[in-house]
């Protein structure tokens, strides 16, 4: 009876869990996008430099300023890199999040960028939606969930009955 509990419970975790998964991908998508949109928006003018006097070359024009003779010039060569390489990553996250639904499952459960994932995460708000989406992501995390702990549970019962009757074994023979 213990068993069949425990399985519900895990069920019901695991449920709860899996409807959250398409929301929590959603809102880091959503977060990915506002940096990108805001960072795109403070290199712009950068990128205006980089067109007219470079030919877009945005290495060109860090690189023009790290070899001007004006120590404040240089120094603003690290932060124009900076920039265009979150940029970059930002650029990169968001063509990620453009795939399936499995793609963007994977890529945040793997690949995500863990600042933004850790940023969205904590402003995160529990939702229960009802789309098809968040109910299959609900069922195949109930399923694992409950499979998983079943096979703890066997895995265990079965190492303890065999280490017991090893002892018991022992015993006789004595």
């Amino acid at each position: 009876m213990f068993r069949s509990y425990l399985r519900l419970l895990c069920f019901a975790f695991g449920l709860l869990v899996g409807v959250q998964a398409p929301s929590v991908i959603d809102q880091y998508a959503k977060r990915v996008d506002a940096h990108r949109l805001e960072a795109e928006k403070n290199f712009s003018g950068f990128r205006l430099i980089a067109e007219q006097m470079f030919h877009g070359d945005v290495d060109a024009l860090i690189e023009h300023h790290r070899r001007s003779g004006d120590a404040v010039f240089k120094r603003e060569a690290d932060t124009i890199e900076q920039n265009y390489l979150r940029l970059q990553m930002l650029s990169s996250e968001w063509q990620a999040m453009q795939g399936s639904l499995m793609h963007r499952l994977v890529h945040v459960a793997f690949k995500a960028n863990r600042e933004l994932l850790r940023e969205t995460l904590d402003a995160y708000s529990y939702t229960v939606p009802l789309t098809a989406a968040a109910i299959l992501c609900g069922l195949i995390a109930a399923l694992m969930a409950a499979l998983l702990v079943e096979t703890l549970f066997f895995g265990i019962m079965r190492l303890l009955r065999s280490a017991m009757d090893s002892v018991h074994r022992r015993k006789a023979l004595r």
